[in-house]
């Protein structure tokens, strides 16, 4: 993988972990998630004007993104419902990049070769090992969860495989990029509104500020690795991406004076890894 690319997709997933971190203000998830949705679709209406629009071929492919996203969104909401972040996250995040894996090699014709695949499940392994210590432990997996957990990870394999494909179809990756995020926005909130009304309008009109910062990291974050994804393996920058997890924990122990356990050191070491080795693919 170009070193430009690497560097990129790392600092997609700082981005990632970052305002993760930072929209953590009590809202429950659905207003969260409506908030940042809104917030990226107005940062996406005024990049139009600059990047424009995608090519014709790419706008079924940014159209079942953009559907694929309603159902990733709904079916996350319902995993933190059901269950603890710290299983639902390891699991969902975890096993989407091996999904998304084998769905490229199956269905695209990418090869990834011994060094692609020994970084991706090396990667993979470090985020179980930094989320799922934070979890309620697998003798207590509760099946609700586990079971929105794995349909999660499937919407995040579709949307990944989608994206990378659409993008490339579209001629310009940062065009397709605002063009998907100007319809996720209005998608989630006629989806917030059916769902709770009150809670929607309450986080439209009283966290506009985390919901346009969110909005405009989380364009960027995603913009970047869609754009990656025209350059190199979509595998690899979906596992890449995964790495949001790690900056996480290093956000938690230095802001946020979280412990710093032994299996936090493993994990980052293991996907320290899998870096390496996706870097050398």
């Amino acid at each position: 993988m170009n070193i430009a690319v690497f560097v990129a997709v790392l600092f997609a997933a700082a981005c990632h972990a970052g305002w993760n971190a930072a929209i953590k203000r009590g809202l429950d998830p659905l207003g969260t998630t409506m908030a940042i949705s809104i917030g990226a679709a107005v940062v996406a209406a005024l990049l139009v004007p600059i990047f424009g629009w995608p090519a014709g071929a790419a706008w079924p492919w940014c159209i079942a993104s953009v559907l694929i996203h309603l159902i990733y969104f709904a079916a996350l909401i319902e995993s933190y419902r059901a269950g603890d972040m710290g299983q639902v996250y390891p699991i969902a995040r975890g096993f989407a990049p091996l999904l998304t894996a084998a769905a490229t090699t199956l269905f695209i014709g990418e090869r990834l070769g011994m060094l692609g695949w020994g970084g991706i499940l090396l990667l993979v392994a470090g985020v179980m090992l930094l989320s799922l210590q934070e979890g309620r432990g697998l003798a207590r997996l509760d099946r609700r969860a586990v079971g929105f957990s794995l349909f999660t990870a499937v919407t995040i394999c579709a949307y990944s495989v989608v994206d990378g494909i659409g993008a490339r179809l579209a001629g310009n990756a940062s065009a397709y990029s605002v063009t998907l995020f100007l319809g996720i926005g209005p998608v989630l909130v006629i989806y917030a509104l059916a769902r709770n009304r009150h809670a929607a309008v309450a986080a439209m009109w009283g966290h506009w500020r985390i919901g346009l910062a969110g909005g405009t990291l989380q364009l960027g974050s995603y913009g970047i690795a869609i754009w990656a994804m025209t350059v190199a393996p979509i595998a690899l920058v979906a596992a890449l991406r995964e790495t949001s997890v790690l900056f996480g924990a290093a956000i938690a122990v230095v802001f946020l004076k979280e412990p710093l356990r032994a299996s936090r050191i493993l994990g980052a070491l293991t996907i320290g890894a899998g870096l390496t080795l996706v870097r050398l693919h």
